[in-house]
C-alpha cells in the first residue's frame, strides 16, 4: 500500500447546525496560516456554504462535477483564498444542484488532489448519516467529529462514531463547540469531561460560544483571519495547532493566556 503523504480528514457531525462548516473553514485557514498547503472540499452537495464563509462565492465558476463532465480541469475548479494562496476551495456542485456522486468518484477526486502535494484535504461532510455521509467519508483516513454539549447532538455524534468505525475509520477526534462555562458551572450544561467520556474519542478542541462567529460568517471572513483573535478564534487556532502536534495543551477557556509573553506572541502572530 502506497504511503499517504496528504492527511485526508473528513469533518462530520450527526446533527446539523452544530458549527461543522464554520469549523472546517476556520481550522483550514488556521492550518494555512501555519504554513500548510490546504484544500477544503465542500462535499455538502446541494447545500454548499464553505464558499460563503470564506467570501469566495463569486469566484466559483467550475465545480468538481464540471471536472467529471470534462468541462474544465481540476486546476480551474480549485479556487484560491484571497489572503492565503496555500488555501484552496473545491465545491462538488453548484448551489441548488444535487448530484449523486459515487464513492469511487469521491475517492478518484481525492486521489487527484493528493497528487498535487497538499498537506491537508479537509472534507466538509453533509450532516446526518445518509448516502452523502457515506460517500464523503469513503476517501478519508481521519475524522474530526463536531458536537455541542447538548444531549441530542451527543447521541447523534455517538451514532456517527459507530458508522465511522464500521467503515474502518478509527483515527477520530472530537471538537466540542459552543461551550458556555457559566452554564457548566451552574450545572445547566454537560461538562467537557462528561461529553468526552460519553463519546470515548480523543479531544482535539473546545470552542466557546461567541456571537462574533455570526458576524464573521455574515462578512465571509473566518474568525481566525482577524488581527486580534477572540477567545473562540484562539480556540480554533489551538485545535489546528493540536492537529499538527504543535501544542499539546488544550486552551483554557477561563485563562486562555498562560503568560504575558504568550499574549504578546499571539498578538504579533495575528497582526
Amino acid at each position: 500500500m502506497k504511503e499517504q503523504k496528504t492527511r485526508v480528514i473528513v469533518v462530520t457531525s450527526g446533527k446539523g447546525g452544530v458549527g461543522k462548516t464554520t469549523l472546517t473553514a476556520n481550522i483550514g485557514m488556521s492550518l494555512a496560516r501555519l504554513g500548510q498547503r490546504v484544500v477544503l472540499l465542500d462535499a455538502d452537495i446541494g447545500l454548499r456554504n464553505l464558499d460563503l464563509l470564506l467570501g469566495l462565492e463569486k469566484r466559483i465558476v467550475f465545480t468538481a462535477m464540471d471536472v467529471f463532465n470534462e468541462n474544465c480541469t481540476l486546476e480551474q475548479a480549485l479556487v484560491k483564498d484571497k489572503t492565503y494562496s496555500n488555501l484552496s476551495l473545491l465545491a462538488i456542485s453548484k448551489t441548488r444542484q444535487r448530484y449523486n456522486i459515487s464513492r469511487s468518484s469521491m475517492t478518484m477526486l481525492v486521489d487527484s488532489l493528493q497528487e498535487r502535494n497538499y498537506n491537508f484535504i479537509l472534507i466538509d461532510c453533509p450532516a446526518g448519516i445518509d448516502i452523502g455521509f457515506l460517500n464523503a467519508i469513503s476517501p478519508a483516513s481521519e475524522a474530526i467529529l463536531i458536537t455541542t454539549p447538548e444531549i441530542t447532538a451527543i447521541r447523534d455524534a455517538d451514532r456517527v462514531i459507530g458508522l465511522l468505525e464500521a467503515n474502518n475509520l478509527f483515527d477520530n477526534k472530537l471538537i466540542i463547540n459552543r461551550v458556555r462555562t457559566d452554564m457548566i458551572k451552574g450545572n445547566n450544561m454537560l461538562a467537557i469531561n462528561d461529553v468526552q467520556d460519553l463519546l470515548g474519542i480523543p479531544l482535539l478542541g473546545v470552542i466557546p460560544e461567541d456571537n462574533q462567529v455570526i458576524v464573521a460568517t455574515n462578512r465571509g471572513k473566518p474568525l481566525v483571519s482577524r488581527k486580534r483573535l477572540t477567545l473562540s478564534g484562539l480556540a480554533m487556532e489551538n485545535a489546528a495547532q493540536r492537529l499538527l502536534g504543535m501544542d499539546e495543551a488544550l486552551i483554557n477557556l477561563e485563562t486562555p493566556y498562560k503568560s504575558p509573553l504568550q499574549f504578546a506572541k499571539n498578538f504579533l502572530m495575528n497582526k
